[in-house]
């Protein structure tokens, strides 16, 4: 009886996440990526096309994360049920930190997930988020945002607003900030939610730069929007 119980009862992994509930890959029904692939802007564009989907991207803090996370999900959760998982794709960067959190919210919802993200997160061996079915990177020189003194998006970000139907940023760095002001001149439908960068990461990161302690977690995005 009780090998029968043991064997019926399989384990559940859980992992430890800025989310109260992170379920395991398999309780997610998150796989293994499909798709992880080197590509030009003009290729993941054809890509987007062929699959007749509307593109939900979503912006905002990666590595610099939330001080609110819990806030953010919240959020996030709300914007994905006025979407239809059937006819939406939801893309984001690639990674799991921070605005990556929002891949497991969206394959719990039944939505195919898509990362853009520059080559340099492959050649710094950045980890890939578990909930992302389909990866491009994209030669890339930068992280993204624009190119150097000019207004002239990085081949990442070009990537990223091109496809994009819809861009909402909560919060948001440089990047993000550029990619949404792109996105708007562009005619792209856009919307940004205020929301601090994690205060405790902002503290030390400035200290390990000898630069002088943060007072504002606002994002670089909030500046413009």
């Amino acid at each position: 009886m009780i090998t029968q119980l043991t064997q019926a009862v399989k384990p559940v992994a859980f992992c430890l996440s800025l989310l109260t509930l992170c379920f395991a890959q398999t309780a997610l029904g998150c796989d293994p990526p499909s798709t992880i692939k080197e590509a030009a802007p003009a290729e993941i564009r054809a890509f987007f096309k062929g699959k007749s989907l509307k593109v939900l991207t979503f912006l905002g803090y990666s590595g610099a994360e939330y001080e609110n996370m819990r806030l953010m999900i919240k959020q996030v959760t709300r914007i994905l049920d006025q979407f239809d998982p059937n006819k939406t794709i939801v893309n984001i960067g690639a990674t799991p930190e921070g605005i990556g959190a929002i891949y497991e919210v969206a394959k719990r919802k039944g939505f195919t997930t898509s990362g853009i993200v520059s080559t340099q997160a492959r050649e710094g061996n950045v980890v890939l988020s578990p909930c992302v079915d389909i990866v491009f990177y994209v030669n890339d020189a930068t992280w993204g945002g624009f190119l150097p003194g000019t207004e002239t998006l990085s081949p990442t970000s070009t990537a990223m607003v091109e496809n994009s139907n819809v861009m909402i940023a909560i919060g948001g760095g440089e990047v993000a900030r550029d990619e949404l002001m792109a996105a708007k001149r562009a005619g792209k439908q856009i919307r940004f939610i205020p929301a601090d960068m994690n205060h405790r990461i902002a503290r030390e990161k400035a200290s390990k730069k000898g630069q002088p302690v943060p007072t504002d977690f606002r994002g670089a995005a909030a500046a413009v929007f």
